[in-house]
């Protein structure tokens, strides 16, 4: 078998390879002293994963190490080693993408997720299979090969939106919706493939329909329980009040839930997903994104040294001329096939010229999906070879491309603005936005830090004043009485991510809230409260969450008194943090907080 062929073949799950202390060291001096020297370069971070996996990996500087032996403690020869444990990279980026969603988010961005999400990886998989029917591929082939590159790269798409601060945009919430169906359509594309490899003693649909019934059995089993027991089992950890003890916890449902899932015949990936779902609606979410992101990031960075490790330069030099073609010719394919469906459902010409290329690459799945069918002997190894190769060099390729397709972006909504494309006053596709409101200090704060995520919000006011300033210079501002149902209605709140309500007069914020949760009981809704009896009305009448004031200013001055009591700053934080929780949780279960 050649040597590429090894580096990528498909590996039993029930065999890991574990890595060495020499790789470890290797791999964090990158991360540590390589990477941080190319970012001040400007260079992407992700980018700068990929080029040292390239350098250091079994087809890069390993290749002199009978020569050179001194090389030998500068890089790394075992690709299956690291791919391993970069593998959790992805379970961890799925965990993230799922705590950050919930359940109710994912319900109210199914237009785009289902829609769009699903339209392109059926239009996309077709296309890409037919191409590959003209080079004399079997079905079975062709279909697996159209729709392991129909997916994109969820963990670098993701990566250089959130570096560049573009997750909030138009873009960025499209891009991440089509990734969010790719990423579920994982599960039945790994099952067809089990089923073409079946065929000989089944119907391929008959094996197919089995599979997906099982999965989708094994998932309502996985919700159901994870509702009866993960809240639970966190309010216990939680009164213990021990951060080590609540980190374990955190690690073991990630873990755990992906373990579960692969042993059902799942991806690890939708195991963590689903996880992240079910600890989306606890009170601790915030808590655990905190304490995950450093794990993700780490683990982030070893799969994409991975992937650049996995590509093999002396192969890619042997056949430039058709690499090429097959690089360019994947974006070329699915560019245009995304642009075309992201403009059908409504989006505009700048995010889905920008969406289109930041999806044009093939993903960390095809890697997964293409893998298993040259195992199961679906897919030829030699295929296999070349189209891995190009799925690697695509995603090396991408950083470079979403620049471009930044600047490229930039340039037509400016042409359509100086063209005068209309502008509407208030903007009719509103979907996953922020509506505020009461724009004065704690209004106007919000609205800033918003801005600077490029998360879409809109404002209501009722004072003339403030929204007349506000509106020339530019913001997204109106007035009216958010008390009406029918004014809400205009700011399109059964789409919104979330209201948020700053006013001042406690009664008024009642009604803003009693409003809004009789005709919207799905929205979340957080609210300013004057004090924890204010706090506790208006969680009865619908706020998912209500901030006190004077508890919060409390907590802040606490936080500052045990600190200058010679309280380290970390310890005095988690201390703050864990009685803020706990003054939370009272609040919503309409006790009264302070007393213990």
């Amino acid at each position: 078998m050649p040597t590429a062929i090894r580096a990528i073949q498909w590996k039993d799950p029930v065999h890991i390879e574990t890595l060495n202390l020499r790789e470890v060291i290797v791999f964090l001096v990158a991360a540590g002293v390589v990477v941080p020297l190319i970012r001040r370069l400007g260079i992407s971070p992700v980018l700068g994963f990929l080029v040292v996996g390239l350098i250091i990996g079994p087809f890069g500087l390993a290749r002199f190490t009978d020569t050179l032996p001194w090389l030998s403690y500068a890089v790394i020869g075992d690709l299956d080693g690291v791919r391993a444990l970069a593998e959790l990279g992805v379970v961890f980026l799925l965990f993230m993408i799922g705590l950050e969603l919930s359940i109710d988010r994912l319900w109210a961005m199914r237009r785009l997720v289902f829609g769009l999400g699903g339209a392109q990886v059926m239009v996309t998989g077709a296309v890409i299979t037919g191409i590959a029917l003209l080079f004399d591929n079997t079905l079975p082939v062709a279909v697996v090969l159209g729709a392991g590159f129909a997916l994109s790269s969820t963990a670098i798409v993701m990566q250089v939106l959130a570096e560049n601060g573009r997750l909030g945009t138009t873009s960025g919430r499209t891009s991440f919706a089509i990734l969010l169906f790719q990423d579920l359509a994982v599960l039945p594309i790994l099952f067809l493939v089990g089923a073409f490899a079946a065929q000989a003693g089944e119907s391929v649909w008959l094996a197919f329909g089995s599979a997906i019934g099982q999965a989708l059995l094994a998932v309502a089993v996985i919700l159901i329980l994870g509702r009866l027991v993960i809240r639970p089992l966190f309010r216990f950890i939680g009164a213990a009040a021990s951060h080590e003890m609540f980190l374990a916890l955190v690690l073991l449902v990630i873990v755990g839930t992906a373990l579960v899932t692969e042993k059902a015949g799942l991806s690890m990936a939708l195991g963590a997903f689903l996880a992240g779902l079910l600890l989306a609606e606890t009170e601790y979410r915030y808590e655990i994104e905190v304490d995950i992101e450093p794990f993700k990031g780490l683990l982030l960075g070893l799969f994409f040294v991975s992937v650049g490790m996995s590509i093999d330069l002396a192969k890619t030099a042997a056949e430039p001329g058709w690499l090429i073609a097959a690089v360019f010719g994947l974006f070329l394919v699915k560019g245009p096939i995304i642009y075309l469906l992201v403009r059908l459902f409504g989006e505009p010409r700048h995010a889905a010229l920008e969406s289109a290329l930041l999806l044009g690459q093939g993903g960390e799945f095809a890697f997964l999906i293409i893998g298993l069918a040259v195992t199961l002997g679906v897919m030829p190894g030699g295929t296999a070879q070349f189209m891995l190769i190009v799925a690697g060099i695509t995603m090396v390729a991408t950083p470079l491309v979403a620049h471009v397709a930044r600047r490229l972006a930039r340039a037509v909504e400016t042409r359509d603005e100086s063209e005068g494309a209309p502008d509407a006053d208030l903007p009719t596709d509103l979907s996953d936005h922020v509506i505020i409101v009461g724009y004065g200090r704690v209004g106007q704060l919000l609205g800033s830090i918003l801005d600077g995520q490029r998360l879409v919000h809109v404002a209501l006011d009722t004072d003339m004043a403030i929204v007349a300033r506000f509106r020339a210079a530019g913001g997204s501002i109106f007035y009216g009485d958010a008390s009406r149902s029918e004014m809400l209605e205009k700011l399109n709140a059964g789409d919104a991510a979330a209201l948020v309500i700053t006013m001042d007069s406690p009664r008024a914020a009642e009604r803003v809230v009693a409003t809004a949760h009789k005709h919207w009981p799905g929205l979340a809704i957080y609210a300013r409260a004057h004090d924890v009896d204010h706090a506790a009305r208006l969680i009865e009448q619908g706020a998912t969450h209500a901030v006190p004031e004077a508890t919060e200013a409390s907590l802040q001055l606490s936080e500052q008194v045990l600190m200058g009591a010679g309280i380290p700053e970390p310890a005095a934080r988690q201390m703050i943090e864990s009685r803020r929780q706990v003054e939370q949780v009272a609040i919503d279960e309409g006790e009264q907080p302070g007393t213990d």
